[in-house]
């Protein structure tokens, strides 16, 4: 099982796009999708509305996506060719709880791609890409943390500087930058890079 994990620095930057540009662009993996979503204070995990629950009762969630109408991240992908869509709900900073939970649902798939920075605390994948827009001043420090995990950037073409303060790419000046001006988020480069490393790791190259 190879595992893709998809992160990016700031909401609205692709991430869920990007998800489902290479669930579609390489349909044949048979793609397991997540989406994890960490809620602050006073947010429900079990339906991602606000409550005044216990924590303790409603931690976290695990549910399995079955819409395909494609309003949802994770029923979008579905309807790009996933043959299973999970969304992991948290309590911000709980999701070590789930983590136990979430691998069982995992095992027997063939190959799995999560939308999440704070996962690569808890899975080594084969493959991290990182979405960056530079006009998005947000800057997560689960982005910052774990950068030099990148094994590539997916950045958006911007005409002036970036927004954000403070942030060097220093540590993945050495890794491939793939160029993107949405839509598309995924671009055939994009895709064969994928497809190249998660074949070479699967002949054990």
């Amino acid at each position: 099982m190879a595992i893709v994990i998809i992160g990016g620095h700031s909401r609205s930057v692709g991430k869920t796009s990007v998800v489902a540009g290479l669930i579609t662009a390489l349909r044949d993996f048979e793609w397991t999708a997540v989406k994890i979503t960490q809620y602050g204070h006073g947010i429900c995990s079990a339906n991602g509305e606000a409550c005044d629950c216990a924590t303790a009762d409603h931690s976290w969630a695990i549910s399995e996506e079955r819409d395909r109408s494609g309003e949802s991240d994770t029923s979008r992908f579905l309807v790009a060719g996933a043959v299973q869509a999970l969304w992991a709900r948290t309590e911000q900073g709980r999701l070590a709880e789930a983590m136990p939970t979430l691998r069982r649902r995992l095992e027997g798939t063939r190959n799995v791609i999560i939308e999440s920075n704070s996962v690569l605390k808890f899975l080594r994948p084969d493959l991290y890409l990182t979405v960056l827009d530079p006009s998005t001043e947000d800057f997560k420090n689960s982005a910052r943390e774990f950068l030099d995990r990148a094994s590539a950037v997916i950045l958006h073409e911007v005409p002036d500087g970036p927004s954000w303060q403070a942030i060097s790419l220093k540590p993945v000046a050495e890794r491939p930058i793939f160029r993107i001006t949405p839509p598309p988020y995924v671009t055939p480069a994009i895709a064969e890079f994928v497809r190249s490393i998660l074949t070479a790791r699967s002949s054990g190259v």
